[in-house]
Parts: C-alpha cells; sequence; structure tokens
C-alpha cells in the first residue's frame, strides 16, 4: 500500500533532467518517527518533475530498503506543493526562483509579511513593492516568478491526477506552457502532434484517463494519422485507403469500417489528408496522404516536367550537340590517365546530354571514375557544377574520391532550422548541373527540395546504388527515377580488373545476383566463422574485434573496425554489441562517465551523431570519441574528424549515440576500413539480400561474416524487397 509524504527538499544528489530519476534529500513536515521510527532526513528516489532546492513537495510511493544505501522512500508520484511555513517560503524565494533574490532578500520579504506572504502573492501581487529596499524589478521579477510556478504547479497536479509521470507532465508543460490545461482538455490526442516524445498510445492513454470512449471521433482521427505517420516511418509516402482502414481498425480495436471511413471524409474535408487514385502495379488504388507527401511527390514531378519540357536546349545541350564525342572522350581519358568502357563513355554523354540521367552499379564498376570524367568534361567546357549527397559522410567520401568541393544537400540548398531551405523556384542556385551521389539515401521530401533549388536550364545527374537500401525516409527515389523511362540510365555492371581479386567486390556482386558469397576463407579480405547460438556469435565478434583482427591487420579495433547488425535486440543486436564492445574496448573504470537515460558515455567512446546540426558543421552519421566531460558545465566534448564539438548535457546528447556496434541503414554512405557483420536465423525478419548486400559494401579492406552458412543462404534468396508505397512512378509515367 503507497504512503504519501511531504517534505522540503534540502539537497538535490542527483536529477537526469532526460529520464527524471533523481535522489533528494527531504526534511519531512510530519515528524518521521510516526512513520519509520527516525526523526533523520528522508532520501526519496524515483522518476518525478525537476523540483528546486527549498521547494516543499507531496511523495507518493513506498519504502524500500536498499542494500546499499539503506532506506529509502521509492515515489510513484511526485509534485511540488505550496510552502506554508516562514522557513520554507525563505528557503524556496531564496533558493533559485528569482536571480537576485539570495537567502538574505527572501528572509527580509518573509519577515515583512509573515505566512500572508502567500495569499498576498496569490491576490495582490502588488503589495510586494512595499517591502523597505527591494528593488522594483526585483520584486516585478518575484510576481512573475510566482504566478509562472503557481500556473506550473496546478497544471502539473492535473497531468499527474490523469496518470501521466512527473517526467512527462513536466515535458508537456515545458512544450505548451500556459495552455497545456486547455489542450489536454479540448483534446488529449493533441499531444501526440505537439509534444516530443509522446505518441498516439500514449496520448491514447491520457485519453482513456478522462473518460474518452473507444469509439468517439477525436480519436479515431488521431488513430487513423497516427496510422499514416507511422507508414511514412516505414518508408510509404500514402497508403491505399482499404490498408488504411484495415489498419486503423486493428489498431484501435474497432470493427466499424463505416466510423473509420467517416472520419476519413472529415480528414479530407478538413485538409488533414488527401485522397487520390492512382495505379499502382497495373492496379488502380485509392491512396491517402498526408499532404506534406503529396505536396512533395506532385511538386517534384511538376518540377521534373519542367526541366525536360523546356523548349529551348540548356547551355550544356548546345554544347554536347556540336561535340565530337570520340575525340573529346578520347582527350578526357588521356588527360586524366584512364580507360573508360563505353558504359562509362555513355555516362559522360547522358550527363551532358540529357538534363535528367541516372549513373548506378554496384561496387568496383567504376562508377567514381564515371563522375570524376563527367567533371573533367563540365570543367573543360567551362561548364559550373555541385556535388553533394544525402549525408555528410557521404559528401566527405566524394570530395576526398573527386578532389573537388562536396557537400551535403541540405547545406547545398542553405537549410537552416529557422529559416527552412533558402533556394527554390524564386531563388534558384547558381549553377549548370548538380550530381548527387548515394542517391539511393535521399527521400522524397529532399528530392523535392532539391528539384525546387534548380534553374530551369540545369542539369540534375543521380548517382547511386540501386540495389542497397532505400532511403530511411518516405519514398523510392532512385528506383522510381530509373524505371520511370524519364531519365538517362547508365547501369555499369563489369568490374574493372584491379578489383576482381577482391572477394568483398566478388561477393557483393554474387550476393546481388542472388549467390552464396564465397564463404571458405582462401581470400585476404574476406572471412566467415561459423557459431549456431547468439551467444556464442556474441562471444565471437567481441574477440574477433578486440583480438583477432587487430592481431592480423594491425588495425584500429575501435577506429578502424565497425560491427553491423541487422536488429536492434538481442544478444547479437546493436544496444547489447555496443554494450559488451564498450566494456571490452573502452573499459577504463578511471575515465570519466555519466549516465545520461539509460546509457553510460565514458570518456574515449566511439559514438555517432543521429542529425543534422548546421550550427556546428555536424550531421547524421558522423562518428567521433568522447574527449572529456565536463560536470560542472554539464558539457561532454565529442572530437569528430579532429574537431572538439561542445555537446550540452542533455540538450544536445540524445542526438548521440554508442557506435561500437551501428545498424545497417545507420551505415549507408559511409566506408570502414573492417566490417564485422553476424548473420543468424535469429534475425530472419531482417534477412534480405539488400540488407546483407549493402553490409558487405561498407568495407573497403575486410569484411567478417559471423553466423550461420544456412542464414546467409536464407538472405541471399530473400529478395522480396518490402514494398513501398510510392507515387512518384506512377506520376512520372502518366
Amino acid at each position: 500500500m503507497e504512503e504519501r509524504i511531504t517534505g522540503t527538499i534540502d539537497h538535490i544528489t542527483y536529477y537526469d533532467e532526460v529520464s527524471g530519476f533523481g535522489v533528494l534529500r527531504v526534511q519531512p513536515h510530519k515528524p518521521e518517527s510516526t512513520l519509520f521510527g527516525s526523526e533523520d532526513a528522508i532520501i526519496v528516489v524515483g522518476i518525478m518533475p525537476e523540483l528546486r532546492l527549498g521547494e516543499e513537495a507531496e511523495f507518493h510511493g513506498k519504502w524500500v530498503e536498499d542494500r546499499r544505501y539503506g532506506r529509502q522512500f521509492r515515489v510513484s508520484t511526485a509534485m511540488p506543493i505550496r510552502p506554508t511555513s516562514e522557513a520554507g517560503l525563505v528557503a524556496y524565494i531564496g533558493g533559485d526562483l528569482v536571480r537576485g533574490i539570495g537567502p538574505v532578500t527572501a528572509k527580509r520579504i518573509v519577515e515583512h509579511f509573515g505566512t500572508a506572504l502567500i495569499d498576498i502573492l496569490d491576490h495582490e501581487p502588488h503589495r510586494i513593492h512595499e517591502v523597505p529596499g527591494l528593488k522594483s524589478s526585483l520584486a516585478d521579477a518575484l510576481i512573475a516568478a510566482w504566478q509562472q510556478q503557481e500556473e506550473a504547479r496546478s497544471t502539473l497536479i492535473f497531468l499527474q491526477g490523469l496518470g501521466i509521470s512527473g517526467r512527462i507532465a513536466r515535458r508537456i508543460y515545458d512544450t505548451l506552457g500556459p495552455d497545456t490545461r486547455a489542450t489536454v482538455e479540448a483534446n488529449p490526442y493533441e499531444l501526440a502532434d505537439s509534444v516530443y516524445g509522446i505518441g498516439f498510445k500514449k496520448a491514447d492513454q491520457i485519453a482513456y484517463s478522462m473518460g474518452i470512449a473507444l469509439d468517439a471521433p477525436e480519436r479515431v482521427r488521431a488513430g487513423i494519422l497516427y496510422v499514416l505517420k507511422q507508414l511514412a516511418g516505414e518508408g510509404h509516402t500514402f497508403s491505399p485507403l482499404d490498408t488504411l482502414i484495415n489498419q486503423t481498425i486493428e489498431m484501435l480495436d474497432i470493427g466499424e469500417r463505416q466510423l473509420i471511413q467517416a472520419q476519413i471524409d472529415h480528414l479530407v474535408q478538413a485538409g488533414r489528408i488527401i485522397i487520390e487514385p492512382i495505379t499502382l502495379e497495373n492496379a488502380p488504388v485509392l491512396a491517402v496522404y498526408l499532404p506534406l507527401y503529396h505536396r512533395a511527390e506532385s511538386g517534384a514531378v511538376r518540377r521534373i516536367e519542367t526541366l525536360l519540357g523546356q523548349a529551348d536546349l540548356s547551355p550544356i545541350q548546345k554544347e554536347a550537340k556540336i561535340l565530337d564525342w570520340a575525340s573529346f572522350l578520347t582527350h578526357l581519358a588521356k588527360h586524366n590517365d584512364v580507360e573508360l568502357s563505353e558504359l562509362q563513355q555513355s555516362a559522360v554523354r547522358g550527363a551532358l546530354s540529357s538534363r535528367l540521367s541516372v549513373l548506378t552499379g554496384g561496387p568496383g564498376t567504376g562508377k567514381t571514375t564515371a563522375i570524376q570524367m563527367i567533371i573533367a568534361a563540365l570543367e573543360t567546357l567551362e561548364f559550373s557544377y555541385h556535388l553533394a549527397s544525402p549525408t555528410g559522410r557521404a559528401a566527405k567520401r566524394l570530395g576526398e574520391a573527386t578532389g573537388r568541393k562536396a557537400q551535403t544537400i541540405h547545406r547545398l540548398l542553405g537549410y537552416s532550422p529557422q529559416e527552412g531551405f533558402l533556394y527554390n523556384e524564386s531563388y534558384p542556385l547558381k549553377t549548370k548541373m548538380v550530381i548527387i551521389d548515394e542517391a539511393s539515401m535521399m527521400d522524397v521530401l529532399l528530392f523535392y527540395q532539391l528539384l525546387r533549388a534548380l534553374p530551369n536550364d540545369a542539369h540534375l545527374m543521380l548517382v547511386g546504388d540501386v540495389d542497397q537500401l532505400p532511403s530511411v525516409g518516405a519514398g523510392y527515389v532512385l528506383h522510381d527515377v530509373i524505371h520511370s523511362g524519364r531519365a538517362h540510365v547508365t547501369r555499369l555492371n563489369q568490374i574493372f580488373r584491379q578489383r576482381e581479386k577482391s572477394h568483398i567486390v566478388i561477393n557483393a556482386h554474387r550476393v546481388n545476383q542472388g549467390q552464396m558469397p564465397y564463404t571458405d576463407n582462401n581470400s585476404d579480405d574476406f572471412f566467415f566463422f561459423g557459431a549456431e547460438e547468439p551467444q556464442q556469435a556474441a562471444d565471437l565478434i567481441v574477440d574477433i574485434v578486440a583480438n583477432r583482427l587487430p592481431a592480423k591487420f594491425g588495425v584500429d579495433p575501435v577506429d578502424d573496425v565497425q560491427v553491423i547488425a541487422p536488429m536492434y535486440r538481442g544478444a547479437i543486436g546493436v544496444n547489447a554489441l555496443n554494450e559488451r564492445l564498450q566494456n571490452i574496448l573502452n573499459s577504463d573504470s578511471r575515465a570519466a562517465s555519466i549516465k545520461i537515460g539509460l546509457r553510460t558515455f565514458r570518456v574515449g567512446d566511439k559514438v555517432m551523431q543521429t542529425r543534422n546540426d548546421y550550427d556546428r558543421e555536424i550531421f547524421n552519421g558522423d562518428i567521433g570519441r568522447i574527449y572529456s566531460i565536463d560536470f560542472g558545465e554539464k558539457m561532454l566534448v565529442v572530437n569528430i574528424d579532429g574537431r572538439p564539438i561542445n555537446y550540452r548535457i542533455p540538450e544536445d546528447t540524445d542526438a548521440l549515440i554508442h557506435a561500437y556496434c551501428i545498424s545497417t541503414h545507420r551505415s549507408q554512405g559511409a566506408e570502414y576500413p573492417v566490417v564485422v557483420m553476424p548473420v543468424l536465423y535469429h534475425h530472419y525478419i531482417m534477412l534480405q539480400r539488400n540488407l546483407l548486400y549493402t553490409a558487405i559494401t561498407r568495407a573497403k579492406r575486410v569484411v567478417v561474416l559471423v553466423g550461420q552458412r544456412k542464414a546467409i543462404h536464407y538472405a541471399v534468396q530473400n529478395n522480396k524487397v518490402a514494398k513501398r508505397f510510392s507515387g512518384l512512378l506512377h506520376r512520372l509515367k502518366s
């Protein structure tokens, strides 16, 4: 049975702003002799909203006996209450409520009014100016702070009364502010759209606690939008109407199709969704879009039509039309000391002759050489161009391969979180060609923004391996453009002589063609180690990374070796392998460390940035090492490509993950000296040909597969690429 205690916080031992877990010392209002046979302060632990020193609070929970720390009060809910004594008021006002009001000034204010101060702040706040010697600015600041804290207190009490934890309640209030209560009472499902970390399911729990019926229209509408957003997160730009209705029925546990259809009609009328008939695999489908994706998809097609529909030849096309191609390509090859295959020559001609072109092919087929020759052609003909890629890692590789400036697409388009994209139809880029490498990673939203920024007389070339995993975001851009018939497409399929002996290249192509890779360990760059059980495989991976690879190849186990796992869970998942590799590769107990949420970061850890930060010029996929932790300033410093980057704790650190092991999707666009990958039947859901192919092609020097040959065989044979609902191909064809 839960108990209730009230008291004043007199020491904050620990508080994690991310998880909301705190350890506080509380002076109880009620002598603890009646509760626990002691008059000492109480140690309170658990998930709670952030409470300040000197603040009074009410805690509900149970007494526990911790083997290490002794008796504690473990809270289930905690909420601030108003101070009731003069000492409590002094501690509260003289804490960190108002900058400039410390304990001395607070005591003077409380001595002037006594406990009547509470009523005065509530009903006659102007009287605070009566305190002798109190600056007018401090009086105004105290009045404002008191009102704000009272508002926050009552809102937190309201939210926790709905069964919302203190941590989540604080996040809701910090996001919505004074409008919190009105918003939640009007429609709790708005929280799913407005507050980070609160999805439909959490909002649904809140609505249930408020007594909202399972078939309430607002619940059904929120469920429909949730399903569409989930589908977008899985890569779909739309949902077929029947699919949407069926998934909504299943998710909401409502069997009435008419009810779902009625709310879909309501959302259409409100402009929240768009329904449009399209052809999908030669069959008519009613496609249901969120407006964001409909606008991007249809807008991308309009821009392509504009580019391809120009009556006049572009400046590059005019020059290409009069070129003596044979002598021009011979000159390019000779001047750059390369031999161009017929397909590579076709890629150069296609880039210069067609406003929209695609260059695709697997590893070792000469895509980089073809890009270099296209650049040489543009420079010879004195045409301006830009090189870009979807991620910072891919842009860095492109720049290193070409010796020219390359950047992320976002940076090329002048993106900033505050202003959005700088370049568009009204303010286009000043260029004659844009070449996008690793285009398989580009989703439809980014593709649309890129097309908007292109001048009408410019060319666009997409370069990428269409057989790799598609973009994380919604859409199937490279695939759809290739199959649309609207672009000049060159597919390179010849492995060049210098790569013919590489089993990485050979096996990548074998996997892509549905053949088993060679796993006989008769090469010096591709190895297979058998393991039947996940724990056995995990042990083997740790040994291979920490001991065998450094001994055989002289590689650094942290900087040169990248473990890539198909899934996050399980003994051979990303999470477990990260923990084990951290413990073996960075185990110095003397190194500074800090726990943020459920993760412990230690100086020396290998970490990855997971979102673009244009102000600090760090990008999704950048990998670095933790250099130092400043506990006083709450700052974590990461060395990324030789640059020290400051991460505020916890504001910035939620963008960091451990990177000893990463998912296959997170490896896209990067290359690593050595790749180690578990392949077992326990990950059968993710055993797909394009996933295995993508992981193998990330390695420059060595690939090590650990697991079962039968699992590799299953992955190779499983070419059922998860079907994506995308209307781009239909629109381009029609």
